[in-house]
């Protein structure tokens, strides 16, 4: 994706970066993209290329592509993690924090404030209606997310073939994610390897201090304490409130979720889906969709559409909503989300240029990244059918479970709505706010008129 996506803008390459800025003037940096980032991750990697690489000239052309090449080999937020390598890149671990936190906080506090607000007037008629388009823009939206996927990462039979076992595993056996994450890898690396690509792989410079100032021991010494910082502190606060309490399980759950988010949200939405509404029972499907649709429409990583499930989970385990719960979830949320990132960017990234020059893991690599393609096909199926229908019911014949529609249950409204949603985002091609607003809009008159 960043690849192709880069392609346009690319300048002459330059191999020596400007003057280092100061740490006060790379935070101001840090703050404006936090800010300013928008529109997922392609918005986000072109606005920092744009602004690290063609403007300020902080970082090569050739250093931002092989972070970036990095940094979508890892799970979590590539766009994130690109942003806390630039900022590791300036100023050490001081600079990757500052980028990384101010990469996300925006976003996050605006997601906590949107979680009140639903929990506190989510069930008014106003806002229920709105909704009702928004779940209907979600639909488009993954939609595209999987047209552009399906671009970037079916480009061989075997590809295809993986993708379709994929979604058969999720949909029809009910696999869980992990699983399917696994075995894509392996049947990547096997079949790929098969038709000799991995044999050609180059040797390498050698993990050295000569390459980048890595050496093994230091990676492993700083893979040891982040490993610490992250599980740490959930690890006491489970000990002290038990493994059953609410913060237990969402800080088990994100942290779970952390090590399998390849392929970047879409992918694993279907996973958390599956998990927080039929699993934990946390969220009902049309709460799923409201979250998504609120972390569409802030800045930072879509991913933390996570911080709203964890917050509405934890404000409801009492019986009774408790805001200060809900700030407890979304912080647990968050350290058990990004603290994994700092972990792979700080352990890894003195091995860039190695790393990402290894034919192997590029195999295994691109088998997750077709199977994502059927997992975001899932999510597609799975938000469409409980968008557009008041009624889905779990069939079960033989070893299959399927989710069908009861067809009489059609909701008209929120089917036209899809429509009007894919002719703005697939046709006219317009941003993602936009399409949120005015079918939102369209729901709300909608309402005024039944």
């Amino acid at each position: 994706m960043g690849l192709r996506l880069l392609e346009s803008d690319r300048q002459p390459a330059n191999t020596s970066s400007a003057a280092t800025p100061t740490f006060a003037e790379a935070l101001a940096v840090w703050t404006k993209i936090g800010f300013l980032s928008f529109g997922g991750p392609a918005g986000q990697i072109a606005l920092m290329h744009r602004i690290l690489v063609d403007e300020r000239r902080w970082l090569g052309e050739r250093q931002y592509l092989s972070a970036l090449n990095f940094c979508m080999l890892l799970p979590g937020p590539e766009a994130m993690q690109l942003a806390t390598y630039a900022g590791w890149r300036l100023h050490g671990v001081a600079g990757g924090l500052a980028a990384g936190l101010m990469f996300v906080l925006p976003g996050a506090a605006l997601i906590l404030a949107l979680a009140a607000l639903y929990l506190t007037f989510g069930n008014t008629d106003v806002a229920t209606s709105a909704f009702v388009g928004i779940k209907a823009a979600v639909v488009v939206i993954v939609v595209e997310a999987l047209l552009r996927v399906s671009k970037r990462a079916l480009k061989q039979r075997v590809d295809w073939l993986i993708a379709g076992a994929a979604f058969l595993a999720i949909y029809a056996f009910r696999v869980p994610f992990p699983l399917i994450i696994a075995a894509a890898a392996l049947a990547g690396y096997a079949l790929r390897s098969s038709a000799g690509g991995a044999q050609r792989e180059a040797a390498g410079p050698p993990l050295t201090r000569a390459h980048g100032e890595a050496s093994i021991a230091g990676a492993a010494g700083t893979a040891a304490l982040w490993l610490a910082i992250w599980i740490g502190p959930l690890a006491v606060m489970a000990a002290v409130l038990g493994s059953g309490h609410v913060l237990s399980q969402i800080a088990w759950f994100f942290s779970k979720l952390a090590v399998v988010t390849f392929g970047g949200a879409y992918a694993v939405l279907a996973y958390m889906a599956q998990e927080v509404v039929q699993g934990y029972r946390w969220l009902a499907p049309g709460e799923m969709l409201d979250a998504l649709g609120l972390a569409e429409t802030t800045p930072g990583p879509l991913i933390l559409v996570t911080e709203f499930v964890g917050a509405l989970a934890a404000a409801r385990a009492s019986g009774e909503t408790s805001l200060w719960l809900a700030l407890a979830g979304a912080v647990v949320t968050l350290w058990a989300t990004f603290a994994p990132c700092f972990l792979w960017i700080f352990t890894g990234a003195p091995f860039i240029e190695r790393l990402t020059a290894m034919p192997r893991l590029q195999a295994a690599l691109s088998g997750v990244t077709a199977a994502v393609v059927g997992v975001i096909l899932n999510l597609s199926l799975w938000f469409a059918l409980h968008v557009i229908f008041a009624r889905v019911a779990e069939t079960q014949v033989g070893p299959l479970r399927l989710e069908l529609p009861v067809l009489t249950s059609v909701d008209a409204v929120a089917a036209a709505l899809t429509g009007v949603a894919a002719v703005l985002l697939l046709i006219r091609h317009r941003s993602i706010l936009t399409t949120l607003a005015v079918c939102a809009a369209l729901a709300l008159a909608a309402r005024s008129f039944m």
